[in-house]
């Protein structure tokens, strides 16, 4: 018999403003302590030094977490110009340097080769995995090795910033899948120059604002007290990109046991995928077809 998971049947959001110096998912596990709670994840990993959004989802809302880690991000990032490094960011050793520095119009006129759809490869310290393993480890064996290249949109990268001639600070929206620290690698390649992440800020996820994010420092006061619970967001958060379809009791009550359940309204065309509620509450996620919502996820809130 499988152990019963401790903890408060908890479901929603909690976003948080992560500080640089740790992990994604220690700031998971703090959230899960803090809160108490049964169960919770996390809607796309930040690098240990970034800072910026984490959206931490507990309970029933981790079943939403692939709609908002699919959905755009945005993030504002520092690139130190003349120096690359084996981690393609500042935690690294410094492996090349150049004299080189670009104009404002050089670096403007660069960026536009990192807009739509691009190929990037993953830095080599990185989650991937290569053959099973993953790239970091192989990186910190000084194992040979490559990886493969991979799509990535990007919606905008733009110039905000130029600190200094060594410095240029820019902010990207992309999708799913994005390695701001290889956009620093290849743009400083771009450049002539080489190129690193200094400083990488998340400033949203999909629905979520970073500015609007609690602090750990928050989330360490307000532990074990219940008064974390006023910061938590809605399950339905999580749902922003798909129509909702409002449905009865007796459609309510067949999608919950995992069968189609009639809906009575909807903007939502045969075959796309949407929500079903009950009166306000998240009832299930499937496929929209002649009035009925055939579920895939069924949400127990």
């Amino acid at each position: 018999m499988a152990r019963k998971r401790k903890g408060r049947d908890i479901h929603g959001w909690l976003i948080v403003d992560k500080p640089a110096g740790i992990s994604s998912n220690a700031v998971v596990n703090k959230v899960r302590w803090a809160m108490d709670a049964k169960k919770a994840g996390h809607a796309g990993t930040l690098d240990p030094e970034a800072t910026g959004v984490l959206a931490v989802a507990l309970g029933e809302a981790t079943k939403t977490v692939p709609y908002v880690t699919d959905t755009l991000k945005a993030y504002r990032f520092t690139v130190r110009l003349g120096q690359a490094t084996n981690t393609d960011d500042a935690e690294g050793e410094v492996i090349a340097e150049n004299s080189a520095r670009p104009t404002d119009d050089e670096i403007e006129a660069a960026l536009s080769q990192f807009s739509g759809q691009i190929m990037q490869v993953p830095p080599k310290f990185s989650a991937v995995k290569i053959d099973g393993e993953r790239a970091y480890k192989l990186a910190r064996d000084d194992e040979e090795f490559e990886i493969a290249a991979r799509p990535l949109w990007v919606e905008e990268l733009v110039m905000v910033g130029r600190e200094d001639a060594n410095h240029v600070t820019l902010e990207m929206t992309c999708g799913k899948g994005g390695y701001v620290r290889s956009i620093a690698r290849d743009l400083g390649e771009a450049l002539g120059c080489l190129g690193h992440v200094r400083e990488l800020r998340r400033i949203w996820s999909g629905p979520f604002d970073a500015e609007n994010g609690v602090s750990i420092e928050l989330i360490e006061e307000l532990a074990k007290t219940g008064e974390l619970d006023q910061y938590l967001l809605p399950l339905e958060e999580g749902l922003f990109e798909l129509p909702e379809l409002r449905c009865t009791a007796e459609g309510a009550t067949r999608l919950k046991h995992g069968n189609p359940g009639m809906v009575l309204n909807s903007d939502a065309e045969y075959g796309d995928e949407a929500w079903a509620s009950f009166e306000g509450k998240a009832v299930a996620v499937g496929i929209f077809r002649s009035g009925e919502l055939h579920p895939s996820r069924v949400f127990n809130q």
